[in-house]
């Protein structure tokens, strides 16, 4: 099995990458309008210690919680491709 283990210096880093910061009170915002929290494929605001990535090709956030990875294994399963 494999697995992807980032700490939070690879969190900052990814949210740098596109452009993004995390608020005082700890949510994921767009560094240039900083009330404008981040949602999930769900429309939930994200917190950073929450954020496990962004799916490839889009800015979809996904949390570190199992329902989330669960929902991206099969939305990424080669059966519904």
């Amino acid at each position: 099995m494999n697995k992807i283990i980032f700490d939070k210096s690879a969190r900052n880093f990814i949210l740098e990458a596109f452009d993004k910061t995390v608020d005082s009170d700890g949510y994921v915002v767009e560094k240039s309008i900083l009330s404008q929290r981040v949602l999930t494929k769900d429309a939930q605001e994200i917190r950073f210690d929450e954020f496990a990535g962004i799916r490839k090709g889009s800015e979809i956030f996904l949390k570190s919680d199992l329902p989330s990875i669960i929902e991206l294994s099969d939305d990424l399963s080669p059966e519904r491709n």
